[in-house]
């Protein structure tokens, strides 16, 4: 690997971080509210919802892994940021379909709605994949790569906050309010509106500071091989994996909690807004940490404070919505240092595969690494329907005390279970505090 310019000023790398903004609009939204906007605005019954975003989300994932092998194999003649730059404009069209009501009653209008959802998915990948390979030729050096992941955090916390706070606001100004679906498609419009704009800027202004060595591009198969021999990535996902069942499901939870056990549906909204503001204040915290600790230290650190509030959750119930939110924001504290840690260490695994299997492939790496959280969020998304479907659950309909008590205990056992194995996973990781410097001393050698 040889440097081609100096090394990138934080302000350059600050502003390709800021891309998360863009992403985050759509991937807020659709995280926080799409399976909500199914269920209580369009009415559709929450195990045919679940059903549609887990489609997706496993669709996102064979997405995002095509994607990532395309970016190996065929670079645009323009680089990956006018690809970026130009894929704003049909990446938000699809953000807006996903949000289309179903235009035909019965079978028809729901395959419509999942039509819809599958598109936005599909354009999301192919933009962003090749917008976090880009992360890997920011920079070589691991603290420059740490401060791109604080601050791409940092964006899309603060996307997260517009998102938590200003969908329906926003929405309703643009739209009114004539039905509940208005709000959000009109938050949809504005949000796609806002997100091409800098996905254009971001793209248009990047540059490569490291550039590896081009090389003929990896065939399939052989990049398969080496992502599976890759021991970095394969514990680094698995434990990202059950992080992302564990935090999906308690994410998806707030608003259904806030609605029906405390009959606040706008504290709902607030509390992932609070959410939000905690990831800006914490993500600094866990930059600093990492300094201190390492990645994986951090992770354990990151990983028992959750697990300690997730079983205070199942023993004592919630009552009060400020009590409600205080707690939101603590676990969201905790999520922030395991986000962290994950998107600082998974563009060191490409060295590391490079380093022990002599291949490096790169959008492949990100491609897969998507793929296998796609699939983790279509895994805790059906747990979560089946779940409070199995509960009784019916929407907009007061639930019975023997639901609600099964509802809550899906929130807090199940994220539990996945929060321990991750750090099985992690305990597995080759990449402790100096390893990645070794590696990159062993290979400019």
């Amino acid at each position: 690997m040889t440097a081609a310019t100096p090394r990138p000023t934080r302000p350059r790398l600050a502003l390709f971080a800021f891309g998360d903004f863009a992403f985050n609009l759509y991937w807020q939204s659709a995280m926080l509210f799409l399976l909500f906007y199914y269920t209580d605005a369009l009415g559709l019954p929450v195990g045919v919802a679940a059903a549609i975003f887990m489609a997706a989300s496993v669709w996102d994932g064979v997405a995002n892994f095509a994607a990532g092998l395309l970016a190996d194999r065929r670079e645009p003649r323009d680089g990956l940021g006018r690809l970026v730059a130009i894929g704003g404009i049909p990446l938000g069209a699809g953000f807006v379909l996903a949000y289309l009501p179903p235009l035909v009653p019965g079978i028809w209008g729901l395959a419509g709605v999942c039509v819809g959802h599958i598109l936005f998915r599909t354009a999301y990948a192919f933009i962003n994949v090749p917008y976090l390979a880009m992360s890997a030729r920011v920079s070589a050096d691991s603290n420059d790569r740490a401060f791109v992941a604080g601050m791409r955090m940092l964006s899309g916390t603060l996307a997260a906050v517009v998102v938590a706070l200003g969908t329906v606001p926003l929405g309703t100004a643009l739209l009114g309010a004539k039905s509940a679906a208005d709000a959000y498609i009109g938050a949809a419009l504005l949000f796609a509106v806002v997100g091409a704009a800098i996905l254009a800027w971001v793209g248009l202004t990047y540059r490569e500071a490291d550039v590896p060595e081009r090389r003929a591009p990896v065939p399939v198969i052989a990049a398969l091989r080496a992502i599976a021999a890759n021991r970095a990535f394969v514990t680094l996902n698995l434990a990202m994996m059950a992080v992302i069942v564990a935090v999906t499901i308690l994410n998806k939870s707030v608003l259904y909690y806030f609605k029906y056990f405390l009959d606040d549906e706008g504290g709902g909204q607030l509390a992932l807004a609070s959410m939000s503001v905690v990831s800006a204040v914490s993500v600094p915290l866990w930059m600093w940490l990492r300094r201190s600790l390492g990645a994986r230290a951090l992770w354990f650190l990151a990983s028992a404070l959750a697990m300690a509030g997730l079983a205070a959750f199942a023993l004592f119930d919630i009552h009060r919505a400020g009590v409600m939110q205080a707690y939101l924001m603590a676990m969201q504290a905790m999520i922030v240092g395991l986000n962290f840690v994950f998107w600082a260490m998974l563009p060191n695994t490409i060295e590391y595969g490079e380093r022990h299997g002599g291949l490096r492939v790169e959008g492949a790496v990100f491609g897969m690494a998507a793929l296998l959280q796609r699939v983790a969020i279509g895994v805790a998304t059906a747990i979560l329907g089946f779940g409070f479907d199995s509960a009784g659950y019916v929407a907009n309909v007061a639930q019975s005390d023997s639901t609600l008590l099964a509802m809550r205990l899906t929130i807090a056992l199940v994220p539990l279970g996945f929060l321990a194995l991750s750090c099985v996973m992690m305990a597995l990781n080759p990449l402790g505090r100096g390893a990645h410097a070794r590696i990159l001393k062993d290979l400019d050698r």
